[in-house]
């Protein structure tokens, strides 16, 4: 897959002077350097994300489209940028099948109501074991009001999904099949194209969500065929109450609305109303104009590197961390599939999670620990919770080292 991005690369992947950008690694936790190693949750913030917000407040803010003085118009071409700026990195040619949302969360909830219409009961929705709460309780609400069947794709013992069950899942019932690229617990990393391509040989929609691989890997939409497909800015060091949501025109077009309000209608009667144009039809009120440009801003900053050179920096601090804990006795790595991205959920045979990662931040160590949204995961793996360390385009191989040894003194402390 290609990235479509304009912004000039940077030569050469330096990982200290990408460091440098990031003024909360900085600080001291319990007198330790910080070591943030909880990215799949949320990333940290460069300064040039920090600036872009602060100086649109500063300098040039208004509301967005219906202003005609100066800062509103200012302000509506630099939020009508950040639009283009995503459409470009997802390799999507028209700015305005991009729809701007709260997160992911939003835009899945978005479709799932969009598309409540075209649901009769005993119509079959299909999922994966994998997924976060976000890509199951929207497809729940279909199931309560629309009588729909949710099916899911089982997930193997090394963290894949069963391609020969979900092919044998397709039907006519299939309308809608709705999948994580990546696994925010195994890391896994879905073949989405020929999930889609089966999906749409049985005359379904076929969604994505991305809100993982988008920080990991190029995306390209057009190339995976996908129908919709989300994204979110936090996890992309971008700020937080702002996402992405791909829609094919032909798709737009058969979705209702799921916001009411300003901006997203063209006339208001007293017995009737005529809406906006997509995206703008799905986009009520006054949007979340500073998060967008604070979104563009981090595709801009992401986009300055080779995703080749980031991908083996992540993997390379993920591999070391991996390889030093496979020697700590009763060591569990959760997910082993191949090619996946840098998350690594684990357990200690008698430690909970919760203890490890409370441990941990004694020493400066930010992990995650719990179901990470994914109860079904947990439930189909037979585990009730995880600690994660997941890695991001800061991250360093002596912090992997710090987790290590944090972890083997949370071993003796809680032994």
């Amino acid at each position: 897959m290609t990235n479509n991005n304009n912004t000039q690369k940077l030569k050469g992947f330096d990982i200290h002077a990408v460091r440098k950008q990031f003024p909360i690694l900085n600080r001291k936790v319990n007198n330790y350097d910080l070591a943030y190693l909880d990215n799949a949750a949320s990333a940290q913030k460069p300064l040039s994300v920090i600036n872009a917000i602060s100086e649109q407040m500063s300098h040039s803010y208004g509301n967005v489209h219906r202003g005609l003085h100066t800062l509103a118009n200012e302000t509506t071409e630099a939020y009508e940028n950040s639009r283009i700026k995503v459409a470009k990195f997802l390799g999507v040619p028209k700015a305005a099948n991009i729809i701007f949302t709260k997160g992911a969360s939003e835009a899945l909830n978005l479709v799932a109501y969009g598309l409540m219409n075209e649901i009769q009961p005993g119509d079959e929705i299909i999922l994966s074991q994998m997924e976060h709460h976000s890509n199951i309780v929207p497809w729940h609400f279909l199931r309560e009001r629309c009588g729909a069947v949710l099916k899911y794709i089982p997930v193997t013992e090394q963290g894949n999904l069963d391609l020969e069950v979900y092919k044998s899942m397709l039907g006519p019932k299939t309308k809608i099949v709705s999948v994580v690229h990546m696994s925010n617990v195994l890391g896994t990393i879905n073949p989405v194209k020929e999930i889609g391509q089966l999906a749409h040989n049985s005359g379904a929609i076929f969604i994505v969500d991305g809100t993982q691989s988008t920080v990991h890997m190029p995306i390209d939409v057009m190339e995976i065929d996908a129908d919709l497909f989300c994204m979110t800015g936090h996890k992309l060091y971008g700020p937080t109450g702002i996402g992405a949501l791909y829609a094919k025109t032909s798709i737009q077009e058969r979705m209702q609305p799921f916001n009411g309000g300003g901006e997203m209608i063209e006339d208001v009667f007293e017995d009737r109303v005529t809406y906006n144009d997509p995206p703008f039809k799905f986009e009520a009120g006054t949007p979340p104009i500073l998060q967008a440009i604070g979104l563009g801003a981090a595709i801009d900053w992401y986009s300055q590197y080779d995703f080749s050179e980031i991908h083996a920096h992540e993997n390379s601090v993920y591999n070391h961390a991996v390889e030093q804990l496979k020697s700590i006795e009763d060591f569990k790595l959760i997910g082993s599939a191949e090619n996946k991205g840098p998350v690594l959920a684990f357990n200690i045979n008698g430690i909970h999670a919760h203890d490890i990662a409370q441990i941990l931040d004694k020493y400066g160590v930010a992990i995650r620990a719990g179901q990470h949204c994914t109860q079904p995961l947990m439930n189909s793996l037979g585990i009730h919770s995880t600690a994660r360390a997941s890695f991001g385009i800061y991250n360093t191989i002596e912090e992997a080292d710090r987790l290590v040894d944090g972890l083997k003194r949370a071993i003796t402390f809680l032994s």
